[in-house]
């Protein structure tokens, strides 16, 4: 109960930010004194929250999806030999800086959420296919066999032995990747993707030091919700 209450007030505070930041105008004035428009108005929080959590939602299954088959793939006996390759692709993916990728991805898929979803995807790859390839590479050889000798077919040894015991360190590699997401996917907003970087962009572009505050304290709330969220799944897993 102690390690699910910390997710917990986080979730709350961003509640209580998410409904009562027009509450919090006169906090802002000191950051912004001179703006006559403190709170950002042209859409509400609550709205810009549920869409960026359902673009980093979506690129985080696509992220999954392809990260740990593509890892699971390579430590199999026939895939093996494309270990390195994978590896080096997922780390090319996140070298390039997110800007580029939408820039690159615009003429492509358009203005809007697709490209944004296709920049964290290839920015939230390389962690989980290196804790998937080690996670699984760390189990040991001996466990596996003794599951053989008891008639375990590879697909058996895979979903009943390699895949829970690898589980914890697959789990931190997805919550490097959520986590680092919900913050880079703010620069959506420079694409027409409508999430909470709206008010941070719309902070910038208008010298509005205020707006730019309240899109950051909202962003950071949901992070540290979605972090400490995934170390009570982390906890959990270990015990069992």
């Amino acid at each position: 109960m102690k390690g699910v209450a910390v997710p917990v007030i986080w979730l709350l505070l961003l509640v209580l930010a998410v409904s009562f930041m027009p509450q919090l105008e006169a906090v802002l004035r000191f950051v912004e004194p001179d703006s006559r428009n403190l709170i950002y108005e042209r859409a509400e929080l609550s709205r810009l929250l549920g869409q960026h959590l359902l673009v980093v939602t979506l690129a985080a299954c696509v992220a999954i999806a392809l990260g740990v088959s593509a890892a699971i793939a390579v430590t199999r006996p026939v895939g093996r030999d494309f270990l390195p390759l994978v590896a080096q692709l997922a780390s090319i993916g996140q070298t390039f800086p997110p800007v580029a990728v939408l820039a690159l991805a615009v003429p492509v898929l358009g203005f809007g959420t697709l490209p944004i979803i296709v920049a964290l995807v290839l920015y939230g790859l390389l962690p989980i296919v290196r804790n998937t390839l080690a996670g699984l590479q760390d189990v040991d050889m001996n466990i596996k066999e003794a599951a053989r000798g008891m008639g375990m077919t590879s697909g058996q040894i895979l979903r009943k032995v390699e895949l829970p015991i690898a589980a914890p360190v697959i789990l931190a590699g997805i919550r490097t990747s959520v986590t680092i997401n919900i913050a880079t996917a703010a620069i959506g907003a420079t694409v027409g993707a409508s999430n909470l970087g709206d008010p941070i962009i719309a902070g910038i572009v208008n010298d509005n030091t205020a707006y730019v505050v309240q899109g950051a304290i909202v962003i950071g709330l949901l992070a540290l919700t979605i972090d400490s969220a995934f170390e009570q799944l982390q906890r959990w897993l270990r015990a069992y």
